[in-house]
């Protein structure tokens, strides 16, 4: 099983049987997405050549990675979308966005 799909599984379960997962919604999740998005650039800002602070950004960006599964399950238990649909829509946007490289066109 991958990695990704491991965490899918994850989300899913603590959806079910975690209280605090359980509850959470869009709405509150959102102060919780611009904090870790704060912790996110405290820990960038803090970058060195140390492996203390690149494990620390490690670690912030899976925190923000958490609040994109989350908001995508919710997403999904109301039948809107899912995180392959995510992946889906941010891969055409990055494709549409870069035709010098995924077309045969040149930038001026």
């Amino acid at each position: 099983m991958s990695e990704f799909d491991e965490l899918l599984l994850i989300v899913e379960k603590l959806r079910v049987e975690c209280p605090w997962d359980k509850e959470q919604t869009h709405e509150s999740l959102a102060k919780h997405l611009i904090e870790e998005s704060y912790e996110l650039i405290d820990a960038i800002s803090k970058l060195d050549a140390t492996q203390e602070s690149f494990d620390e950004l490690k670690g912030e960006l899976g925190d923000v990675l958490l609040q994109i599964f989350l908001h995508s399950k919710i997403a999904e238990e109301k039948e809107f979308f899912n995180m392959s649909d995510v992946m889906k829509s941010l891969r055409e946007k990055l494709i549409k966005r870069h035709p010098h490289i995924f077309e045969d066109k040149q930038l001026e």
